[in-house]
């Protein structure tokens, strides 16, 4: 992905007060294991200024997507790998709860409107809407499809390529994205018009985006499920915003950590204005925190969408998941 400097005059004013306020004493120095999904993405020089002005090492390990992630924080819980982990998203995150992977803790920044309980033991660090995305020219012109009942017209006969919500969350995201549009009723007769329609399934997201996807220029499939900021990056390329589902990533310390309040201080410098500011172009995703501008090529091409946000409630996802999961598979893969 396309990775940018992003040098904003605030970031230069917050490191200044970072500076002041984090300053370590001398032989202070001591190391926090930040657990997180393959995706996440930070500045060596960042991390290095952290460490500066907090005396603390962050300790990346990197543990696959955010399913398996999920799945690893709850069956090792009892002897936790690490202090914080950040990318439970919002599909998973009612799993984590339940769980008692996290303990509480209110870290300073956190944007309220994504709070999941009353305990903060999650925190919302960015936001990532999965929507279709279409490449212009792949459609060799074909008007563009923008809803989800466009993607069934024979018109887009074997145009799009999804992830398999089994084993992507971009994936699981849009199959939730179809449920809460069509209904309970409806969701499955849609998915069987797909089906009939050529829509091809691939594990992942690095398979759909940068092997079958046209606009990256390696497949032939125009129509693809990516991020609402992918275009950012992508030439000719935009979101189908009436196609979104919002996910939202958090972060949070877990239970059994060795190192809580190193932790604590790493879950606010994830919400500084420093690291928020970087969020986009490291890592695709918008920042959670409020008041954080967006770089000038995202306000042209990756605008963050409006303020109706299309998401199912966690609990009502924790409860069907797999059972919906499963019926996708039986009427798609079966």
């Amino acid at each position: 992905m396309l990775r940018t400097a992003i040098a904003l005059l605030a970031m230069v004013t917050a490191g200044c007060s970072l500076a002041t306020e984090q300053q370590p004493q001398q032989g202070s120095q001591q190391t926090v294991t930040l657990v997180t999904h393959d995706s996440f993405a930070v500045r060596k020089e960042l991390l290095d200024e952290f460490q500066k002005t907090s005396g603390i090492k962050v300790e990346v390990r990197k543990s696959g997507d955010a399913g398996a992630l999920t799945n690893q924080l709850v069956l090792t819980k009892a002897n936790p790998i690490g202090d914080i982990a950040y990318g439970v998203d919002s599909t998973f995150a009612s799993r984590a709860l339940n769980e008692n992977v996290f303990q509480p803790y209110e870290a300073q920044g956190a944007n309220k409107r994504y709070q999941l309980d009353a305990t903060n033991r999650l925190t919302a660090i960015d936001i990532g809407d999965v929507c279709v995305n279409v490449h212009t020219s792949g459609l060799k012109g074909t008007a563009e499809p923008t809803t989800f009942e466009d993607l069934a017209d024979p018109k887009y006969k074997d145009m799009l390529v999804v992830e398999s919500p089994a084993t992507s969350s971009p994936g699981l995201a849009f199959l939730l994205g179809t449920i809460l549009h069509f209904g309970e009723d409806g969701w499955q007769g849609y998915w069987t018009k797909l089906k009939a329609n050529g829509v091809k399934v691939v594990s992942g997201w690095e398979e759909a985006y940068n092997q079958e996807f046209s606009g990256t220029g390696k497949g032939t499939r125009p129509l693809v499920v990516s991020y609402a900021s992918s275009p950012a990056a992508t030439p000719d390329t935009k979101a189908l915003l009436e196609t979104c589902y919002r996910q939202v990533e958090y972060a949070g310390v877990l239970q059994g950590a060795k190192n809580p309040e190193g932790a604590k201080k790493v879950l606010d410098f994830m919400l500084s204005q420093q690291f928020q500011a970087e969020v986009p172009d490291q890592m695709y995703v918008y920042p959670a925190r409020e008041g954080v501008a967006l770089p000038e090529a995202w306000q042209k091409s990756a605008p963050m969408p409006g303020d109706v946000e299309a998401t199912l409630p966690a609990q009502d996802v924790d409860r069907n998941r797999e059972s919906w999961v499963n019926q996708w598979r039986s009427l798609v893969q079966g």
